[in-house]
């Protein structure tokens, strides 16, 4: 592709200033996270030769047969979702304003196409399952709206990136550096993950079999399920591109959503790097796989993303490098292919999810397996458990004392003074940040919501926080878990008190008034209260102090090494 058929989307001034006057009479679309991320790479033409999200026809022809209509070869659906209140309010052949949460302008679209998705057909067709461990299929469900509205972009502007601008260019900018470099092939190596030894080995064979320089294209957008942050990341990246030989590398940040789709986003690679000007590209051991399903068994074949990326690769005119997996020879210190590995030499397999892991608990890495510039910059951002924030979550009935262990841990903590500790105790949150909720399923939960996103920014700022809502409903609770998580540790506590001692303890006769029909929605009684499937920890307080609880909460934390 030469840089005549790179896509740019971006308006000239006249066009701009035009646009600009009708914004303010059209209705607005307000772009999520991961849709930014989309609209960033169709205008700068990563996404050639799409000029805008799909349309159904183009959606249905990649569901059915990886292609666009106009017969492009293109494997995953690259679509603009809303809900249905949204859907009833737009017509096809009007356009919409498209914006960032914050309101900023981004571009206009023309609406072509206004249609419901149909989620389970689309997981299945792109993630080859319906199982809502993989998180693309998660994706559909929980969190994406219920149409597709497709059409052409005009884009006034691109989102808004404050951070790391050198190293944030676009298709038609990189190749210009690559002229002006000399560079004519070009292996590239798309990774959301910081560059160990293995990779870093892995690429240097890349560029000596393609004979060809290394162009860098690390995810910066929506990240897969417990990666480290672009921060630390790039951080990462620039450490590690001091060990390659001189002139022979480019890092280039790619705002991309990751779909973790497998095989079809090998594909997909194989696109954005043919796109930046690579004429190679390396597609690695079990390529942009979420790893096992709910039954422990690989989302797909480990060959599978090399069978589909070799059958791409002729018509999309660049050219695959396979890599299986680099394991580790201890008495040689160094790294090679396992299938070129005699069976009687010893070997080592250390992935980057083993590296992750480790960090994360705070356990050593062996200097074998990364760079010690790397290891400083993850655990100056990931430290070890006792320097880690942690959120502790009672989750409980009314009544089970859930409030009352809290304030003895929280003496506890503030006994200690090791961490900066806070309080979120059910009823101070509401009369303090959610006065203005009544007490109805919705508002509840929305209250427990708001609890856990106090909660994760007290742990992202390496502090305890000790929440005591009842949180009745699983999803929410596991919602509030997965961002906390992310920062650092997280332990549901569920005070498995019976329902008849929680009663027994009613001082202001709220069970007896939801027994009597005066009250609705109560938990326990005529709402559901969802038993925590696996807690960290159980406590029924039928039987022990509260002092006697708060000591079994400590003795958890020690194990787990955060005390």
């Amino acid at each position: 592709m030469d840089d005549a058929t790179i896509v740019n989307l971006l308006v000239d001034d006249p066009q701009h200033q035009v646009l600009k006057k009708l914004t303010s009479t059209l209705p607005d679309v307000i772009l999520n996270e991961r849709q930014i991320c989309d609209f960033e790479l169709l205008v700068t033409g990563v996404f050639s030769p799409l000029t805008g999200f799909m349309t159904r026809v183009d959606y249905e022809s990649v569901l059915d047969r990886m292609r666009l209509s106009s017969g492009d070869l293109w494997p995953v659906p690259i679509c603009l979702d809303i809900h249905d209140t949204q859907a009833a309010a737009l017509e096809a052949g009007q356009s919409v304003v498209l914006r960032d949460p914050e309101g900023f302008l981004l571009g206009v679209m023309t609406l072509e196409d206004i249609w419901p998705v149909d989620k389970d057909n689309e997981a299945l067709a792109v993630y080859g399952t319906r199982d809502p461990a993989h998180p693309g299929v998660d994706y559909l469900r929980s969190k994406c709206g219920s149409h597709y509205i497709g059409g052409p972009i005009q884009a006034l502007n691109l989102p808004i990136h404050p951070d790391f601008p050198g190293i944030r260019l676009t298709p038609a900018e990189v190749r210009e550096r690559f002229r002006k470099l000399g560079w004519h092939r070009i292996v590239g190596f798309q990774t959301r993950q910081p560059i160990h030894r293995p990779q870093f080995e892995m690429t240097i064979q890349a560029m000596q079999k393609a004979r060809a320089n290394l162009l860098l294209l690390p995810a910066a957008g929506i990240p897969g399920p417990d990666d480290f942050d672009h921060y630390t990341r790039m951080r990462c990246y620039q450490k590690v591109g001091t060990h390659y030989p001189p002139n022979s590398h480019l890092l280039n940040l790619l705002p991309l959503a990751m779909r973790m789709a497998g095989p079809r986003d090998a594909v997909l690679h194989m696109i954005i790097g043919r796109n930046f000007g690579c004429t190679h590209f390396v597609i690695g051991h079990n390529h942009a796989s979420p790893g096992n399903d709910s039954s422990g068994k690989p989302f797909y074949p480990a060959d599978r993303a090399e069978a589909l990326a070799s059958e791409a690769a002729k018509e999309l005119g660049i050219d695959p490098v396979f890599f299986e997996e680099m394991v580790y020879l201890p008495f040689d210190d160094e790294f090679c292919l396992a299938s070129e590995v005699n069976g009687s030499r010893e070997t080592i397999s250390f992935t980057g999810k083993d590296i992750r892991d480790r960090i994360r608990k705070g356990k050593k890495i062996p200097d074998w397996a990364t760079f010690p510039e790397v290891i400083q910059e993850l655990d100056r951002s990931y430290p070890s458990p006792a320097r880690q924030g942690f959120t502790i979550f009672f989750t409980g009935l009314s009544g089970a004392g859930k409030s009352t262990i809290a304030k003895v841990l929280y003496a506890r903590f503030l006994e200690m003074g090791t961490r900066p500790v806070s309080l979120l105790d059910g009823d101070i949150v509401r009369r303090h940040l959610s006065s203005e909720l009544n007490f109805s399923r919705e508002h509840r939960d929305i209250n427990v919501r708001r609890i856990g996103f106090v909660a994760s920014e007290i742990t992202k700022n390496r502090g305890i926080a000790i929440c005591a809502p009842i949180a009745p409903y699983q999803r929410t609770r596991d919602e509030i878990r997965k961002a906390i998580e992310h920062y650092g540790g997280f332990f549901e506590i569920h005070v498995s008190t019976p329902i008849t001692e929680c009663e027994k303890r009613d001082r202001k006769g709220m069970y007896a008034k939801a027994r009597a029909g005066l009250l609705k929605g109560f938990t326990g009684v005529d709402d559901p209260y969802e038993t925590p499937k696996q807690p960290e920890l159980r406590i029924d307080t039928t039987r022990i102090t509260p002092e006697e609880a708060a000591r079994e909460v400590l003795l958890l934390l020690s194990r787990k090494k955060f005390v």
